[in-house]
């Protein structure tokens, strides 16, 4: 989390022609390329009117597509929320042989692409995968299927809850834990009421990390599900194939709704900042 600057050490801009238009050109470029294309989003998707755009999130493909990319967050983001918060557990509490190999591990889907990691589901999990055979053989489909996007999608997003919780658990050391346990707490119980309170903000915000990453995964789910319309097509890959068909309204419709949900994220990021900012000044 970034630190708050006593008030001491914050240097005004007032009187510094320079830093005001060094300021001046950051909001310019921020507004050129991020809030520009923010409002071309909503200007695209509603310029035929709200009927048109209510018809486009109202067809039974994108809803499915909709549908689809809700239900994978909805089991990755928990899955990494859990292990996330056991791995950075175990990595801030405890010392054991393997803990940097574990970390490395657990980064790797932030150092390649998310294509490499759909290719490699493939070769795992594909017909002329390793395990694809077996798996056919007993009537198991992992790869352009509802299950492979989701596994995917899982394999992406692993790493943020623990980049989030781990350095916060390290710094805060073993001292509280170590008193509850003599005080005759549980291990859950220290968990929960000494832990989980140290470093609820923290767990937020991987927490809204992982969520914006799993609604807007392409490349990986790309790869493993077909994008079948109406069955293995998430939010990306309906605007993708909107695009391709030339349908623009319906393509800004569901980038519409991609865009609001990550605008709640941000929101969501900054407010976690904000009390960790205050908590910190306090």
């Amino acid at each position: 989390m970034p630190d708050a600057a006593p008030a001491s050490r914050r240097v005004s801009i007032r009187g510094h022609p320079r830093r005001i238009a060094l300021v001046l050109a950051g909001g310019g470029a921020a507004a050129l390329l991020i809030l520009l294309p923010l409002a071309a989003v909503f200007y695209y998707a509603l310029r035929d009117g709200w009927a048109a755009y209510i018809g486009s999130l109202a067809d039974p493909v994108t809803r499915h597509a909709i549908g689809l990319t809700l239900l994978a967050a909805a089991i990755a983001v928990p899955v990494n929320t859990v292990f996330g918060l056991a791995a950075a557990w175990a990595v801030a509490k405890f010392e054991f042989r393997g803990r940097r190999l574990l970390i490395s591990l657990i980064e790797l889907p932030l150092s390649i692409s998310p294509i490499v990691i759909g290719v490699a589901y493939l070769f795992v999990f594909g017909m002329q995968g390793l395990l694809g055979p077996w798996l056919a053989g007993h009537g198991i489909r992992l790869v352009f299927s509802i299950p492979a996007i989701v596994i995917v999608t899982t394999i992406v997003t692993t790493p943020f809850v623990f980049r989030e919780v781990l350095p916060l658990m390290q710094s805060q050391g073993t001292h509280e834990e170590q008193t509850a346990l003599t005080l005759g707490a549980g291990g859950w119980q220290t968990f929960l009421r000494v832990t989980l309170p140290n470093i609820k903000w923290a767990l937020i915000y991987g927490v809204s990390l992982a969520t914006a990453r799993s609604l807007g995964e392409f490349g990986s789910v790309a790869i493993v599900s077909g994008a079948v319309r109406g069955e293995t097509n998430t939010m990306t890959l309906q605007i993708q194939l909107l695009f391709d068909d030339r349908v623009q309204t319906g393509a800004f419709a569901v980038a519409s709704i991609l865009t609001v949900l990550a605008l709640a994220t941000l929101l969501l990021k900054t407010w976690v900042e904000h009390r960790e900012a205050r908590r910190l000044r306090n």
